[in-house]
């Protein structure tokens, strides 16, 4: 059955909806996009995106496409024209179409669009064993804090990590590690402090990863915000990554070697069951 997607204004089933060759986002990739995750029909940290979106879209000279209240009914009217009870929202604004130049008018017309997808956000069947990742140089642009549709450095090193058998990827650089190919990664140390890397354009301002934070004291853990290297993530008790996509996901190994026991962590464990208790009990219905 054809998915009902949103474009420019319009509700057309997928296989109507056409954008432009001209458009930016295609010849440039020149868009900002977010993820919402829906359960029950609810959207779940959806003020966090919808604030990202408009830091993105800000950063690179994109205009907001509708209201902050039309938007929301968007994201009401697509669950429901699609009868997604668990799934994904994706939303996307590219500069808009005209003839291929580096140079851009001003005036440009953004191009808008939404589609869902179906997908078990509650009932992941990887949280049970955990995530394996390989170690990747970090060869994206400088400017990851803005969640840009440049997303081929991230799918080819996935592809690549798939090839040796791993389930994704962490970038480091300098030394350090970012992030995972498109989740924030984290570290519970042995001393029971969950480390995460600190907020700078070295990686995306997860929504997610901020939720996690606010949440750490329910799951008995301190939190800290600094860099740290794959050698005292392989030392840690726990390690998982955060997002829309995934909630919180245990990590169980890094290049073949086990992270504590090699199993997904207690307090990642918990610390997942306090983030879904509370987005279920926030989540934003019609």
């Amino acid at each position: 059955m054809s998915r009902i997607v949103y474009l420019n204004g319009q509700w057309l089933p997928e296989d109507e909806a056409k954008v432009s060759i001209f458009d930016r986002g295609y010849t440039f990739a020149d868009a900002i996009y977010e993820v919402t995750a829906v359960i029950g029909g609810k959207l779940l940290d959806y003020p966090g995106h919808v604030t990202r979106l408009k830091r993105s879209l800000e950063a690179i000279g994109i205009p907001m496409p509708v209201g902050e209240n039309e938007l929301l009914d968007l994201h009401h009217e697509i669950v429901a024209k699609n009868g997604v009870d668990e799934g994904l929202i994706y939303l996307q604004v590219s500069r808009g179409a005209e003839d291929r130049n580096f140079l851009y008018s001003e005036d440009l017309k953004p191009t808008f669009s939404m589609f869902t997808q179906a997908f078990p956000v509650l009932a992941n069947p990887k949280v049970e064993s955990g995530i394996t990742v390989v170690s990747m140089p970090d060869g994206r642009w400088v400017n990851r804090q803005i969640k840009t549709v440049q997303l081929l450095y991230s799918s080819l090193a996935k592809m690549e990590a798939k090839k040796q058998g791993a389930d994704d990827v962490i970038f480091v650089e300098d030394g350090f590690i970012t992030e995972a190919s498109s989740a924030n990664f984290h570290i519970i140390t042995r001393a029971g402090v969950l480390v995460t890397r600190h907020l700078s354009n070295a990686l995306l301002h997860g929504i997610t990863r901020g939720s996690v934070l606010g949440l750490a004291g329910k799951a008995d853990l301190q939190f800290e915000e600094r860099a740290f290297s794959v050698e005292e993530a392989l030392d840690a008790a726990e390690a998982f990554v955060t997002s829309a996509t995934n909630f919180v996901m245990p990590v169980v190994s890094i290049d073949g070697k086990a992270i504590g026991s090699g199993r997904p962590g207690a307090s990642t464990l918990k610390l997942r069951e306090i983030y879904i208790a509370d987005k279920l009990a926030h989540a934003i219905g019609r």
